[in-house]
């Protein structure tokens, strides 16, 4: 059984009922897809098209997402098909073309960018099928729904990490650089208001000093760290990286390592990938964020199989969208700062195991950290 981790709570406390198992199913995953089909006594019930990002962005998308998504939808028993679109706008568009034309009636998107995402649900919105954001809003879209977590609360989280983290190495006035996500990716836009309303104060304040600002295009860990290392050559007194997720901080702690500096410089990231809480055991990285993928991705397999199955799920919450000025029903979950001291709920929670984290040469670290 799993143990879920203690202080995560959603926002919006919602239950959907998921549909009775019945027929059986199989599924045929390739490397950036799945499908499966039901017995003819599912028939009755709409196809869920889901189209994923990238895999190079975050881990999650296929180790978390992908599987945890098709667990939902095959004890459902419905029929769904799932791709990766691997970063393209074009393939992105054209796996959303397939999906309408194969007679999907939900369609649940992460999208590249919020103009390629609002085409998609305009042209889904026209063949009459439901559309769904997943975790990144849609700006100007027609999503009649979005689920994610709070990403502000994200941003604040990592800001308010790094202040920690300095306070505890007692820098005087230490020079903060900040590797901001994709400039296309809304999600990116708010961890960054996020960490700003924590940091900015600091910087007037001059507690903090502000240093090299950069994003990276599409979450692109190579970029970063090159765009990294330009900044260490620009500032080679920066004493704090506030790194927007785990592989944009694993490439900034690359770079650190090559100047000898990893493990002196704090660093932070989010996803609570295997590589970030590595990174944290072995004191190179000072905290991630935990997003606990699971209550995601079964909230948001439960809207598309209530709309699938023909019923209109209720949803409470809403969310602002500043650019199409409308209220979007949504799903906000509550995000949780993770550091050495609590690396092990991640673990209890089973979002990783704990041989991933702890590999032969992190045997002495991980039995310090309690694991």
């Amino acid at each position: 059984m799993r143990k879920k981790i203690l202080g995560i709570t959603a926002t919006i406390a919602i239950a959907f009922p998921l549909l009775a198992a019945c027929g059986s199913s199989s599924s045929e995953p390739a490397a950036s897809s799945s499908e499966s089909t039901s017995s003819t006594a599912n028939q009755k019930t709409g196809k869920i098209g889901v189209i994923l990002p990238d895999t190079k962005s975050s881990a999650r998308w296929t180790t978390a997402d992908q599987p945890l998504l098709e667990a939902a939808f095959k004890a459902a028993g419905v029929q769904y098909q799932i791709q990766n679109a691997q970063g393209d706008v074009t393939q992105m568009q054209t796996i959303a073309d397939q999906m309408i034309t194969s007679g999907v009636t939900v369609l649940m998107m992460t999208n590249l960018d919020s103009g390629s995402g609002k085409a998609i649900q305009e042209k889904a919105r026209a063949q009459g099928v439901a559309t769904i954001d997943y975790d990144r809003l849609t700006l100007g879209g027609s999503a009649q729904y979005y689920v994610s977590f709070d990403n502000v609360a994200v941003g604040k989280l990592q800001g308010q990490g790094l202040v920690d983290c300095l306070k505890a190495q007692g820098v005087d006035k230490p020079i903060v650089a900040e590797l901001n996500g994709s400039p296309t990716d809304n999600n990116a836009t708010l961890f960054k208001q996020g960490y700003e309303s924590v940091l900015k104060p600091l910087y007037d304040s001059g507690t903090l000093v502000k240093g090299p600002d950069q994003a990276v295009p599409e979450w692109d860990n190579q970029q970063a760290g090159t765009i990294f290392e330009q900044m260490l050559t620009q500032q080679p007194k920066i004493a704090g990286v506030l790194a927007a997720n785990d592989g944009l901080g694993n490439a900034a702690i690359a770079i650190l390592a090559k100047n000898h500096l990893n493990g002196k410089i704090p660093v932070t990231g989010q996803d609570a990938t295997v590589q970030g809480l590595q990174h944290i055991v072995a004191g190179d990285q000072c905290m991630t964020v935990y997003k606990a993928v699971k209550k995601e991705a079964d909230a948001a397999a439960s809207l598309a199989i209530d709309l699938a199955s023909g019923r209109k799920p209720s949803v409470p919450g809403s969310l602002q969208d500043p650019v199409g000025k409308r209220d979007v029903p949504s799903i906000l979950l509550t995000p949780v700062t993770i550091t050495k001291s609590n690396v092990k709920d991640v673990i209890a929670d089973a979002y990783v195991s704990r041989a991933q984290v702890c590999i032969e040469s992190l045997t002495t670290q991980c039995a310090a950290a309690g694991l």
